[in-house]
């Protein structure tokens, strides 16, 4: 089935009717395309939001929110909103090697987002909070990331409720230093300390030595039972759901709770690396960002 709706549809009705037709056609079990793009449907599973970066310019902000400033892990970039943009039905999320002065520099702060008196780095983080969580289901997004030094990409999930890593963490995608992540991460007996499990597989590792330059689809499916991390159709991380208790005393699982989605591109930081040497701009290319459920 296609189904070209006129382009005067505005933005905020795009992803309602996306969701709408979805739940009606997965229930049928018609495939379909929409906005130019084909949505694969899955045996048991029906489209309910997706974001397929149809329209230039900014990104939609009936789904995204932006991060702002130094955000965490001492990374060196400063988010803003000026360095994510959609073109030519992709979202392209920059990273910029560019000197400013911080805003918000205090010389006595003993804060690290203060005490940087220059900016070196700009780069932008998008996030679905506030405006679209789930709780279960499958996600999945189509990317071609850069695996220079310094480089950090990532697509993952925070719970919607606690303090970190007490809401949980799902990282369904995360780049540096030559490796490919799929994680998980819940709450320890210490505050502000996780339990993490983890998987870190070395690019070298994919037999198609054109690896690092073509587009890679990373999937999560997710239901009370368990988590499973996918890259190309391969498992990467399987982490059952009974383990996942914080150890705080609450016998809380982060991972029964709705979770909102993020995409950004850290530069450096704790885990990022050198980028000294990188070439700029670095561009993280989305193709889309797509959630199913049973």
């Amino acid at each position: 089935m296609e189904f070209k709706p006129t382009k005067d549809l505005p933005k905020k009705y795009q992803s309602t009717f996306l969701s709408f037709l979805g739940l009606l056609l997965g229930v049928v079990g018609i495939p379909y395309s929409i906005f130019g793009q084909k949505i694969p449907q899955y045996t048991g599973y029906a489209l309910v939001w997706s974001d397929e970066f149809s329209n230039d310019g900014a990104p939609n902000p009936q789904n995204w929110a932006f991060e702002k400033g130094f955000v965490r892990n001492h990374e060196l970039q400063w988010y803003q909103p000026d360095n994510a943009y959609v073109k030519k039905g992709k979202l392209i999320i920059e990273g910029r090697r560019e000197q400013k002065p911080n805003p918000t520099y205090s010389a006595q702060s003993q804060d690290w987002r203060k005490q940087r008196a220059n900016i070196d780095y700009t780069a932008a983080s998008l996030k679905t909070q506030g405006l679209h969580s789930w709780q279960y289901g499958r996600f999945e997004m189509r990317a071609k990331i850069d695996t220079q030094a310094g480089i950090w990409p990532a697509f993952w999930t925070l719970g919607v409720e606690g303090e970190w890593p007490r809401n949980g963490e799902i990282d369904i995608m995360e780049f540096y230093r030559g490796m490919l992540l799929a994680n998980v991460a819940w709450g320890s007996e210490t505050r502000f300390k996780a339990i993490w499990r983890d998987l870190k597989k070395p690019i070298e590792t994919f037999q198609d030595p054109r690896w690092r330059k073509k587009f890679h689809v990373w999937r999560m499916d997710w239901d009370e039972k368990a988590i499973r991390l996918y890259v190309d159709g391969e498992l990467l991380n399987f982490v059952e759901l009974q383990y996942t208790i914080n150890q705080d005393g609450t016998q809380k699982n982060p991972f029964m709770q709705p979770h909102y989605l993020l995409l950004n591109l850290a530069i450096g930081g704790d885990n990022g690396g050198d980028p000294s040497s990188s070439k700029f701009p670095s561009k993280y290319i989305i193709d889309y960002v797509r959630v199913y459920q049973k």
